[in-house]
């Protein structure tokens, strides 16, 4: 068994999304062309399937962090906003792009809502971590043969 720790998170980021969007686990909704990722971002996500990563992104925070809320992805995903001649500001990043799409990982299996004693939030799903660990197995035989 290969460990998704022990992938580069690049790689299993971009891969995950891909097999999240040729298997239609999620889909982005009509508004998220318009909408930036936070309110520390100047301009609207350049890539189109945005949607996809950061799904994958949340998906493979959710493995590494194990009971997450939306409030700790806020604050991880959000950023500095340059302000001009005031000191930088950290704001926390949007909180519907995350809740929707954590509403879709769980609507498609890969993530369960629990309660561990005092942390509540979310963890993945037996279909969650066979997903993430198959596209891992892929990605270190690739490494292998090069």
């Amino acid at each position: 068994m290969t460990h998704i720790m022990l992938i580069n998170p690049n790689e299993l980021i971009k891969r995950a999304a891909v097999e999240l969007k040729k298997g239609q686990l999620v889909n982005p909704p009509e508004w998220s062309r318009l909408v930036k990722t936070g309110h520390h971002k100047e301009r609207l996500p350049e890539d189109n399937d945005w949607w996809y990563i950061r799904s994958a992104a949340i998906l493979r925070s959710i493995a590494r962090l194990g009971p997450v809320g939306t409030e700790k992805l806020r604050t991880k995903y959000g950023g500095k906003k340059n302000r001009g001649n005031k000191p930088e500001h950290v704001y926390k990043a949007s909180g519907s792009v995350i809740r929707k799409s954590l509403q879709q990982l769980e609507k498609s299996g890969l993530i369960v809502q629990t309660e561990k004693g005092v942390h509540k939030g979310r963890v993945l799903s037996p279909k969650g971590v066979s997903f993430l660990d198959k596209i891992a197995v892929s990605i270190m035989k690739e490494n292998k043969k090069k």
